[in-house]
């Protein structure tokens, strides 16, 4: 399974301080020597972390494919036109939210979705849409003739926080998931049988399928069985081992984990 490591926490902690260091393109030296397959970044609207800079260096370098995570705004759009990663993948984003939460509303932005596809596809970029595991969103994507899915495991990974990192109920409480245990068990189940159903779908109807967010050294094992993923970007796991074993022995730790 091919692995994205998502390096946008390392600008997370350099724009803690907004001074020069960590710097993300230095990570390009160690997922070469790691041979991870593919680099992810994201270029939000309010560049909270990545910058403009950030991408255009990191696209120019990398020995690698870049995948470059983005909303459907115009401008947004124009940039990644101008920059040409290897991949577009299309995002929901809202400027309140921690991180991306759900998947993109294929049906009720079809219309600009439209429009960014036209633009990528013009100069020569894949497209990937980021969007929940129901049938509905998966078939609406495969009408609108992209190459990518990657399906957005936040449920899956909520769920089974809750379920078995004591911490998570201690301290980060997810209220509409604050059931019994028994409780908890059908709905990762459900979840699981989801994400496999509709990658199913999605590699049926013509479309790579790839999975992200949430995802950790821990939660991924039962991702890793279904065999229609072909995929996936994890970040902030990563990041956060690393800070104690240092980036090449976390993404080492998480190619052993999805191996």
């Amino acid at each position: 399974m091919k692995l994205g490591v998502n390096i946008d926490h390392i600008a997370v902690l350099r724009e803690a301080r907004r001074i020069n260091d960590p710097d993300p393109l230095e990570a390009l030296g160690v997922l070469k020597r790691t041979a991870t397959e593919q680099v992810t970044i994201h270029l939000r609207e309010d560049r909270r972390h990545i910058t403009d800079a950030d991408a255009a260096s990191i696209i120019k370098h990398a020995s690698m494919p870049v995948n470059l995570e983005c909303s459907i705004n115009k401008n947004i759009i124009e940039i990644v036109s101008d920059l040409k990663p290897h991949r577009a993948t299309l995002v929901p984003e809202k400027r309140e939210e921690v991180t991306t939460e759900g998947g993109l509303d294929v049906i009720g932005l079809e219309e600009e979705i439209k429009s960014a596809i036209k633009k990528l596809k013009e100069n020569e970029i894949d497209i990937s849409l980021f969007i929940d595991p129901n049938e509905v969103t998966i078939r609406k994507s495969a009408e609108l003739n992209v190459d990518m899915v990657e399906l957005h495991t936040g449920t899956y990974a909520n769920i089974y926080a809750m379920l078995y990192s004591t911490l998570s109920k201690t301290h980060h409480t997810i209220k509409e998931l604050e059931l019994s245990r028994a409780e908890l068990k059908e709905l990762l189940s459900k979840s699981l049988g989801q994400l496999r159903i509709n990658a199913d779908l999605g590699v049926a109807l013509g479309m790579q399928v790839a999975a992200g967010h949430g995802l950790n050294y821990s939660n991924v094992e039962e991702i890793i069985k279904i065999n229609s993923i072909s995929e996936l970007n994890i970040g902030q796991s990563i990041i956060a081992r690393s800070v104690f074993t240092g980036l090449e022995n976390a993404i080492k730790d998480m190619k052993i984990a999805i191996s």
